[in-house]
């Protein structure tokens, strides 16, 4: 009996799930305190989004460096080794008394929450052909649930204790969830065949031979440049003249994230059912609408903040449906290089969310929410536009 078939396969997958919201919502706990720490640190508040700009750069340099170690050296040494990492680099976020020192431990903490796309191709490749769209989307919605309850999550802590006790609390939460990975994940032989080296230089390969793969990463670039632009700017909009929501209002109004994450197994299914295609049409339709709905005012009241939260939903659900549409047609690419593949379409799709980030409080600060939606709507046309012009066969 292997180690696989040992390992309770219902209790790990579960564990995947939570395993990668840890890891992910490290991401996103500095989203909405990004005037609070701003402040704190010295920064411009044209610059506030830079903080969430290098957490994203970070990631995207993770996924080449540290994800396609998933196919050449064991997975759970990597992904307990990189908790590690990330719960020492959260430490020192939140003791941190200047820009320089917070915005390297906000890399750092970036760069190791990437082994979350170690965990959802290891997942991928214990489940069976058939239920493999299934494992992704519930592992992908534990993820997804991560980074969508991190903001609220943050804003609450923050609210209650500052900005610093987020991190603080992180660190002992990512430490707490490295010792139980370390003890239930059962550890497989490594994959070996390449050398560090040989490793890099056949992800380039792995690019250019695949089109599949370059189509869905530059959709979801663009997509998940909308997302986040959306919640960098959505949190100075919500607190500012406008509507004068608290830290605690925006915290509740982040809570409509959970519905994306509540889709993703669903989607998961559809897709293994068949309906991959009509998905990846109403997720795009879904994320342009989003910024539609809220294009043309800026006013305050109950009305814009219903029509708010319904772009919100909108952006949130569809971009997390495009997301498990596009990674399932990935990782069906290839077993053998699915660390590789999936680091390579992760390091694309967050380059569109370091970009997002950037660009959202820049746009916020200089022609207010109006360029906001203009510059997301823009974006999730381009997304459109990639997906409506490829190939039948390179459609999910």
């Amino acid at each position: 009996m292997t180690a696989i078939d040992a390992a309770p396969r219902a209790f790990l997958t579960p564990l995947f799930a939570v395993a990668a919201g840890v890891a992910v919502a490290n991401l996103y706990y500095a989203q909405p305190l990004l005037g609070a720490i701003s402040a704190s640190l010295g920064l411009p508040p044209a610059a506030a989004g830079f903080s969430m700009t290098v957490m994203q750069v970070g990631y995207g340099v993770g996924m080449l460096l540290v994800v396609p170690l998933g196919d050449r050296f064991e997975n759970r040494s990597l992904i307990v080794t990189a908790f590690a990492v990330a719960a020492a680099a959260l430490l020192c976020a939140g003791l941190a008394r200047s820009a320089p020192v917070f915005l390297a431990a906000a890399f750092c903490c970036g760069v190791a929450a990437s082994v979350a796309q170690v965990i959802v191709p290891f997942a991928s490749s214990l489940a069976d052909p058939g239920a493999r769209g299934r494992t992704v989307g519930i592992v992908m919605s534990g993820l997804l649930l991560g980074q969508m309850l991190a903001r609220p999550f943050a804003s609450l802590i923050a609210d209650a204790f500052g900005w610093r006790a987020i991190f603080l609390l992180s660190s002992g939460l990512v430490a707490l969830m490295a010792l139980a990975l370390a003890r239930f994940v059962p550890g497989l032989p490594a994959q070996g065949g390449f050398r560090y080296r040989q490793l890099f230089t056949s992800m380039r390969h792995l690019f250019m031979s695949n089109p599949m793969l370059r189509r869905r990463a530059f959709v979801q670039f663009f997509l998940f440049g909308a997302f986040t632009l959306f919640w960098t700017a959505v949190p100075m909009h919500l607190m500012g003249p406008a509507f004068g929501l608290s830290q605690a209002g925006v915290a509740v109004f982040a809570l409509v994230g959970v519905l994306g994450a509540g889709v993703a197994p669903l989607v998961g299914r559809a897709a293994d059912r068949g309906f991959a295609r009509l998905g990846a049409i109403v997720a795009l339709s879904a994320s342009g609408a989003a910024f539609l709905f809220v294009l043309p005012g800026t006013g305050g009241g109950l009305w814009a903040l219903a029509l708010l939260l319904v772009a919100a939903t909108l952006i949130d659900c569809g971009v997390a449906a495009s997301l498990i549409i596009s990674q399932r047609a990935v990782l069906a690419l290839g077993d053998a290089a699915r660390s590789r593949l999936n680091g390579l379409f992760f390091f694309i799709f967050y380059s569109g969310g370091a970009v997002g980030s950037a660009v959202g409080a820049w746009a916020f600060v200089t022609g207010g929410w109006p360029l906001v939606c203009a510059i997301g709507l823009a974006m999730a046309l381009m997304a459109t536009l990639i997906h409506a012009t490829s190939p039948k066969g390179l459609r999910p």
